[in-house]
């Protein structure tokens, strides 16, 4: 197994235990947010007891299904596009479709094409090396690590058509959301920003840009701001409006929160839940679990709920469901 492959399969035995959680680009679509990687760490049901590493595995109890919050519509509908870049199951003719409206410029073809880039690039760096070490989690018959394999296995399956000549890599990934950006994508802007790398750097131009999402109500450009509210706006201005939704670990599960209220898909098989397991081992032990459920059943502590809650419905626009 290579050097890569022994390192997923470390870190899918450290998931038999907990929830293991690590993410390599902060700011990109595919990657693990920073509150989930510190807040998640409580054991699953049935998990080794700590004290008895020989225990087996055999004996444990059968998965807890966690409750489940009563499922509202989200405000908006998905576009078009955005529907048919999460339920295809080729990526790669998806990509193509898109090639020629991104070529004319259309901002939202563009940044679409990132996403299809970000959520395939680990797969199409190395397809065999990336299929053997999920077979090889597989093989381990852990939990958490036959979670992570599942979400692996529907990124290869979706990605299957990638090869390496392809060239996913983040700095293309980066130049692509620029060209977005620029061509007047504002889910490609806020990725900017959370990526550290805005358009403009600013403090005028960066408070605007948070007001500009807000507005907009686009569940993408929720998301793609998440990272950037988090820790990393700890000590800055967000403005007064919404200085009490930034620079925290709750304030960045609340902006993606909402992102999943205003439209985004955020069921258990969704592409935020896919990538959150496949490429930084953050996985519910409930298949069934969309991200809500699982951010306030694994992430956020009962007396932390009503705060996440209350930012949310300040970003949405809600009123608050007594």
């Amino acid at each position: 197994m290579s050097a890569r492959g022994l390192a997923m399969a470390a870190a899918a035995a450290l998931l038999g235990g907990a929830l293991v959680y690590a993410y390599a680009h902060r700011g990109a679509a595919g990657s693990a947010p920073a509150a989930l990687s510190d807040i998640v760490a409580a054991p699953m049901a049935g998990d080794l007891p700590r004290g008895n590493p020989q225990a087996d595995p055999a004996r444990e109890p059968p998965i807890r299904t966690a409750p489940r919050s009563n499922a509202r519509a989200p405000l908006r509908a998905p576009t078009a596009l955005r529907q048919q870049f999460e339920q295809t199951p080729d990526l790669y003719s998806f990509a193509q479709s898109l090639r020629l409206r991104a070529e004319s410029g259309e901002a939202e073809a563009i940044w679409l094409l990132t996403r299809v880039y970000d959520y395939c690039a680990n797969y199409s760096s190395a397809p065999v090396d990336y299929r053997n070490d999920t077979r090889a989690m597989e093989a381990m018959k852990l939990r958490g690590a036959a979670a992570m394999a599942s979400a692996r296995n529907r990124v290869s399956e979706r990605c299957a058509r990638f090869a390496p000549e392809d060239g996913l890599d983040y700095p293309m990934i980066l130049v692509k959301r620029i060209e977005a950006a620029q061509a007047g994508s504002l889910a490609a802007e806020a990725s900017l920003m959370s990526a550290g790398k805005p358009l403009e750097k600013t403090e005028d131009y960066r408070l605007n840009l948070i007001d500009r999402v807000v507005r907009s109500k686009d569940p993408e450009a929720f998301s793609a701001l998440a990272a950037g509210m988090g820790i990393a706006a700890n000590g800055r201005s967000a403005g007064f409006d919404y200085q009490r939704v930034s620079g925290t670990q709750f304030a960045e599960l609340a902006w993606q929160l909402a992102a999943c209220r205003l439209g985004q898909d955020c069921s258990a098989g969704g592409s935020l839940m896919t990538s959150y397991c496949a490429n930084g081992g953050i996985c519910s032990q409930d298949p069934q679990q969309d991200f809500a459920d699982f951010v306030y059943d694994a992430a956020i502590p009962r007396q932390g709920a009503e705060v996440v809650q209350e930012m949310v419905h300040s970003l949405t626009g809600e009123e608050r469901m007594k």
